[in-house]
């Protein structure tokens, strides 16, 4: 398994080894051994799913505070994403900075974000399917988060403010500057 650097060094892409043959493909989605190889050592506790109906769909930008915080691994199984990772990190030299891939069903990467970052996506497709990995388990009383059009954060969605469709929750996320130092 061979991984891409992105700029923020932490943030790591992991391209999934696909096996072809006239039925389809094979491949490995996870495996903690391959992992470790590469220096990620978070043990994943917990499966999530997610589904959204319509493109334009924006999810997050959401974290967990320390005890409870996660690293996460995640991929596409259907449709197609632009996957955003923020360091929330105040003593990092990336605070504040982001990183964004597109993740897909056809494209197969993975993208690992570790403790400190806030997590979210757009569906750049109807009926796409997001699964994840996390390294702690939901814990309500330490979720966090920060608005995902927050000006300070400059990140180029693909979609625009009055377009996206936002849930109630994480329309009325503080901004970057108004976070409480957590990590």
């Amino acid at each position: 398994m061979e991984l891409i650097q992105l700029d923020i060094p932490d943030v790591i892409i992991i391209p999934q080894k696909r096996f072809p043959d006239a039925r389809g493909y094979f491949t490995e989605l996870y495996s903690a051994k391959s992992l470790e190889q590469l220096g990620i050592e978070d043990f994943f506790v917990q499966d999530n799913f997610s589904l959204s109906t319509t493109t334009g769909t924006i999810r997050g930008l959401h974290f967990q505070i320390p005890p409870h915080s996660q690293a996460k691994l995640v991929r596409v199984s259907r449709g197609r994403i632009l996957d955003v990772a923020v360091d929330i990190r105040r003593d990092s030299s990336t605070y504040g900075q982001h990183v964004a891939v597109e993740l897909s069903a056809q494209n197969g990467l993975q993208i690992y974000i570790p403790h400190g970052f806030a997590h979210g996506f757009c569906t750049l497709e109807p009926e796409t399917e997001v699964v994840y990995k996390v390294s702690n388990y939901y814990a309500p009383q330490a979720e966090g988060g920060i608005l995902w059009s927050d000006p300070a954060l400059n990140i180029d969605w693909p979609i625009g403010q009055d377009a996206a469709i936002v849930s109630e929750k994480d329309a009325v996320l503080p901004l970057l500057k108004d976070l409480t130092p957590v990590f």
